[in-house]
């Protein structure tokens, strides 16, 4: 890195098939929304040789085409893969939407990728969403380096910007944080500002001018020699202070010379340990250019210094009733074991699976076992089933280009896994196993949705459980309280995207409706009824009479049924009939149509006739009975209460806490948590979250992130309570 001169194209427009894990790289590409990641996977691409100068493939797309819903939006909104060769390296760079709804897109992602290059751009600098991915990589030890975009930006500074990259990335080390070139800039234009035409390699101490559209390597003028010393010291010295020669520091400091190729080597060696997080700048290339700037220099670091899969470990892996499986990492003839990252629907191939190779040789036409376990709460039920899979490809914009294996370490797509869903587990069909899931965010704004038509009813069930089983972060709900069909999704975007996608994919037409919550209903204090069923007129009489007291009973006690009938009052085999016919009624309510609950129902006496009463006559008078005690006391509407847990930037604790108090929350405590977080504890009434995933992402810049579980229901105030009774009819 920094002092090759010569570029190693890869060949345009044909797949690339890995031999050995040595030869994989992958990597994913984590940033914010705008911050140019796509743009820089097409640049990377064109000075690959993967597309020609016009930034096309042979079809006539780029190399990131793949959804038409992308096009319509102009923002990434699901993870794709490119592709492509470079100095004997199959890369397979990952991009990732930046935006945080799509955040199951880059969690899948990062499953998939050895390491993560961080796209920052210099005009909009590091969000908090990015913060947070940062850390979440650091947890797990994934290696990483920063590029600089939007270098061309009137206002940028790659120095300033390297500067807050530090800031926010190296907490614990800030020199673990530094640029490996510095910018070189042009004479300034009638604006005053002087556009980057180059980099200077601050261990080779090279020019590379990129000014002609292609990278030219020569000397620095002695004019430019001091000022990149500064910088170039400093990143010898964090270099050295990653090495594993301890007695490299010393002799740096006694005034030896450090051998360029050694600092490279420990420099390589430090990246792929995660210990070291280099930065560097790339802008594209222009028309009609064969390399974007910095793009040389990128392969160059994901190629020598981003780590094989070997050094990639191995996610926990079991057999199918759960004893655990000791594999080798990355053994490509060791049992097969890969996992799909990615599930998407084409309209002429059918369903294909990106899969990640972890263990073994996966090749086409072959039968696997395919494992789905642990997320029946998503919709997700487990399943194990036997499916001969179809073609393997990789993808070149819009096309599928075959391929004739995958071995361990290697990401591929394969066709016509008809059962296989997002999180899946492929196996040998004799030795099944199934891999540990990786972490899915909750989804936790409900939408709730009805079909257009009857024709869109009969598609919908289909059509929903498709999209769940491409979409792992989305959550299918049947309510059965409110008789609603809710989609659980990661915020505004995310249920936009998928309303769209089953219209426009599965040709479902849907409609948004209010969401519902689970109301209750419960008596305030002791009430009695008396229900009478008497008919006479006509054909066989009815004859029922039942005396009942009702009282309420602690949450979460549901209903009990008392019979303390004496002396064949009611005779006994109609008890039960009452018992019937109460709790019927309770199902539907007694004021405003939601369940009644938490009360004790006494049967005390009652008559009978002995030719006109029947069980369904008691059933009656039993019901009849139940509301006219609801009509002698006030009854409780109960709401649900969620425990919530909101993880926060510190800044912005006081914020939320006003905010969940404005919800008629009561915070319940606070606990530190790292550096520069809090956990806020509170209990909220449902009522109040149904966008909170959207109102807190607003209110702390995207530094938050919270779960919400069921505590109880309890009484709902009086005035909220009285309005929604004058709307039983609409919520009902």
């Amino acid at each position: 890195m920094g002092d090759k001169a010569q570029t190693h194209p890869g060949a345009a427009g044909r797949a690339v098939a890995a031999d050995h894990p040595a030869s994989v790289r992958n990597v994913v590409l984590v940033g914010h929304s705008g911050s140019g990641k796509t743009t820089l996977v097409e640049a990377l691409a064109l000075t690959a040789g993967a597309v020609n100068r016009a930034g096309r493939v042979e079809d006539g797309g780029t190399v990131s085409d793949y959804d038409e819903i992308e096009h319509r939006q102009q923002r990434s909104v699901q993870l794709s893969l490119a592709p492509v060769e470079w100095d004997g390296f199959k890369i397979n760079i990952l991009d990732t939407p930046g935006y945080a709804d799509f955040v199951g897109e880059l969690r899948a992602g990062l499953r998939a990728a050895d390491a993560a290059l961080f796209v920052v751009s210099a005009s909009d600098g590091v969000d908090g969403s990015t913060r947070m991915v940062w850390e979440e990589c650091q947890a797990v030890g994934m290696p990483r380096a920063i590029v600089i975009t939007h270098l061309e930006a009137a206002r940028a500074d790659f120095e300033e910007m390297t500067r807050v990259c530090a800031e926010a990335f190296g907490a614990d080390d800030p020199d673990a944080v530094l640029p490996l070139y510095l910018p070189l800039r042009g004479p300034e234009g009638p604006d005053g500002h002087a556009p980057v035409t180059g980099l200077i390699g601050l261990l080779s101490q090279k020019l590379f001018d990129y000014a002609s559209g292609e990278r030219k390597e020569s000397e620095p003028g002695e004019d430019q020699l001091p000022h990149i010393a500064e910088a170039r010291n400093r990143l010898i010295e964090g270099i050295i202070a990653e090495s594993e020669d301890e007695t490299l520091m010393d002799r740096y400091l006694g005034g030896e010379q450090i051998d360029v190729k050694t600092l490279i080597d420990d420099l390589e060696r430090a990246v792929a340990r995660g210990t070291f997080f280099p930065v560097l700048a790339a802008a594209p290339a222009a028309e009609g250019a064969r390399q974007g700037l910095g793009t040389v220099e990128l392969l160059e670091l994901i190629t020598g210094g981003f780590p094989t899969p070997f050094e990639h470990p191995m996610p926990g892996v079991t057999t199918i009733d759960g004893k655990p499986r000791e594999l080798k990492a990355c053994d490509t003839g060791g049992p097969l074991v890969a996992e799909v990252v990615k599930t998407a629907s084409d309209p002429y191939v059918g369903r294909i699976s990106l899969v990640r190779v972890f263990s073994g040789t996966l090749r086409p036409d072959e039968t696997v076992h395919v494992s789905g376990h642990g997320l029946a709460d998503r919709g997700h039920e487990d399943h194990d089933v036997d499916e001969r899979i179809g073609a393997l490809s990789t993808p070149f914009g819009k096309q599928q280009r075959p391929v004739t294996h995958a071995v361990a370490g290697d990401l591929v797509c394969v066709a016509k896994l008809g059962r296989a869903e997002t999180g899946d587990t492929l196996s040998a069909k004799d030795d099944p196993l199934l891999m540990e899931p990786w972490q899915m965010p909750d989804p936790l704004l409900p939408v709730a949705i009805h079909a257009h038509s009857k024709a869109d009813e009969d598609k919908l069930s289909q059509g929903l459980s498709r999209l769940v089983a491409e979409d792992p972060t989305m959550r299918l709900e049947q309510n059965q309280d409110t008789h609603q069909v809710v989609l659980w999704c990661l915020g505004e975007a995310h249920s936009d995207v998928a309303l769209e996608r089953l219209r426009s994919r599965y040709g479902v037409q849907v409609d948004v409706v209010p969401h519902k919550v689970s109301l209750r209903e419960t008596f305030a204090a002791k009430a009695a009824g008396r229900g009478r069923h008497v008919k006479q007129s006509g054909g066989h009489g009815q004859y029922a009479i039942c005396e009942i007291e009702v009282e309420p009973l602690p949450g979460g006690s549901g209903i009990e049924f008392v019979d303390k009938v004496v002396g064949g009052a009611v005779p006994r085999q109609f008890i039960p009939s009452v018992e019937k016919g109460v709790r019927a009624q309770a199902a539907k309510g007694v004021v405003a149509g939601y369940p009644l609950v938490d009360v004790r129902i006494t049967l005390l006496d009652g008559k009978a006739h002995s030719v006109d009463s029947s069980d369904a006559a008691f059933q009656t008078a039993g019901a009849l009975a139940l509301r006219e005690a609801a009509g002698q006391t006030r009854i409780h509407l109960l709401e649900p209460v969620a425990e919530v847990t909101v993880l926060v930037a510190d800044d912005y604790v006081g914020a939320v806490m006003s905010d969940l108090s404005s919800r008629r929350g009561r915070v319940l405590g606070t606990e530190q948590v790292g550096s520069g977080r809090t956990l806020v504890r509170a209990e909220v009434p449902e009522f109040e979250i149904g966008r909170y995933a959207i109102d807190l992402r607003s209110l702390s810049h995207g530094t938050a992130r919270f779960d919400r579980a069921y505590a109880r229901h309890e009484p709902m105030p009086p005035q909220i309570a009285e309005r929604i009774r004058e709307q039983a009819g609409e919520y009902s």
